[in-house]
C-alpha cells in the first residue's frame, strides 16, 4: 500500500494493490459485456441496447481512469507536487462526468428521432440482452464493492455501474413491452430514461469534483462548527484565517491562526487543538499557527496574509 505522510506524521492510505486488482476485474467484466451489447444492439436495431452499451463505455472509462489515477496517487510527494498526485483522481472524475453529459445529449437526440419515427425492433433480443446486462452490472458492482478505499473516483465508478444496472433493466422492460404490445416507440423511451440517468450521474460527479478543485470544505464538514469548536477551548482568545478544504478524496485539511492568552503554552494548545480536530471532525492534516495575545500595555501587530 502506498502511504503519504504529512508534516505532523499522520499517514494517509493512497491506493492499495487490492483495490487496483478489483478495479481491473470490474473493467474486464464491463468491456466484455459492452462488446456483447454492441453486437446485439446492431442485430436487434435497438437504440436502448446501443445507448446502454455507450453507457458501459463510460463505465469502462471511469474504471480505467480510476486505475491510472490510483497509480498516480500512490506516488510519494516530491518536487513541485508537495501533496503528491492525489488530485489526479479528482481530475479523472471530472472528465468522466463531462463525458457522461455529452453522451447523454447524443442519446437523447437519437431517442427523440426514434420516438418520432420508430424502426422495427427485435424485442426478444432487447429483453434477453437487457437481463444479461443487469447480471453483468451486478457482477461489476460486486467487484467494485470489494475495493477498500473510498475515493470520489471509486465512488464515481460505482455510481456509473449502478446507473447502468438501472439502464439494463429499462432496456429489458422495453423489450418485454415491445413483445407484448408491439409499440415500437418504447425502445426510444427507454433510451431517454438511460440518458436521464446519465445526466444525473454526470452532474453529481462534476459537482463533487469541482467542489474539491475549488477548495471547498469536504461534505459533512462545517467550517463554522470547526471555528466555534476551536474558539471555545479554554485559553483561546481568537481564531481567524480559518481554511477548511479537501486535498483529495478522504484527505481533509485545516489551517488557522489561533491567538491564546498571554503566558499560555502555545505548543500545548496547538497539540490539544490538533487532537480536537482529529477526534471530533476527523481532520488529521492541520496547520495551526498559535500566538500569544498582547500583554497589557503591549501592542500586538499581525501582518496581513497575502
Amino acid at each position: 500500500m502506498g502511504v503519504a505522510h504529512d508534516h505532523h506524521g499522520h499517514s494517509h492510505a493512497v491506493s492499495p494493490d487490492a483495490d487496483r486488482r478489483w478495479l481491473a476485474i470490474a473493467l474486464g467484466i464491463v468491456l466484455a459485456f459492452m462488446a456483447v451489447e454492441v453486437v446485439a444492439g446492431i442485430i436487434a436495431d435497438s437504440l436502448a441496447l446501443l445507448s446502454d452499451a455507450a453507457h458501459m463505455l463510460t463505465d469502462a472509462g471511469a474504471i480505467a481512469l480510476a486505475l491510472v489515477a490510483a497509480r498516480l496517487a500512490a506516488r510519494p510527494p516530491g518536487g513541485r507536487f508537495t501533496f503528491g498526485l492525489g488530485r489526479a483522481e479528482i481530475l479523472s472524475a471530472q472528465l468522466n462526468g463531462a463525458l457522461l453529459l455529452v453522451l447523454a445529449g447524443v442519446i437523447a437526440w437519437e431517442s427523440g428521432k426514434r420516438i418520432y419515427d420508430p424502426p422495427d425492433v427485435e424485442g426478444a433480443w432487447v429483453l434477453a440482452v437487457g437481463i444479461a446486462g443487469a447480471a453483468a452490472n451486478l457482477l461489476t458492482a460486486g467487484a467494485l464493492s470489494r475495493a477498500e478505499r473510498r475515493s470520489l473516483n471509486i465512488e464515481g465508478a460505482r455510481a456509473h455501474v449502478m446507473t447502468d444496472l438501472y439502464a439494463s433493466i429499462a432496456a429489458a422492460v422495453s423489450g418485454g413491452l415491445i413483445l407484448l404490445t408491439g409499440v415500437r416507440e418504447l425502445d426510444g423511451i427507454a433510451a431517454l430514461v438511460v440518458a436521464a440517468l446519465m445526466v444525473a450521474s454526470g452532474w453529481r460527479l462534476l459537482r463533487d469534483a469541482s467542489a474539491v478543485l475549488l477548495e471547498g470544505a469536504p461534505a459533512g464538514v462545517d467550517p463554522d462548527s470547526i471555528g466555534r469548536a476551536l474558539a471555545e477551548q479554554p485559553g483561546v482568545v481568537e481564531v481567524h484565517d480559518l481554511h477548511v478544504w479537501e486535498v483529495t478524496s478522504g484527505f481533509p485539511a485545516v489551517a488557522a491562526h489561533v491567538i491564546v492568552r498571554a503566558g499560555e503554552d502555545c505548543h500545548g494548545h496547538r497539540r490539544a487543538l490538533q487532537r480536537l480536530l482529529d477526534e471530533r471532525f476527523g481532520v488529521e492534516h492541520t496547520t495551526l499557527q498559535v500566538d500569544h495575545a498582547a500583554a497589557p500595555g503591549q501592542l500586538l501587530t499581525i501582518e496581513p496574509r497575502g
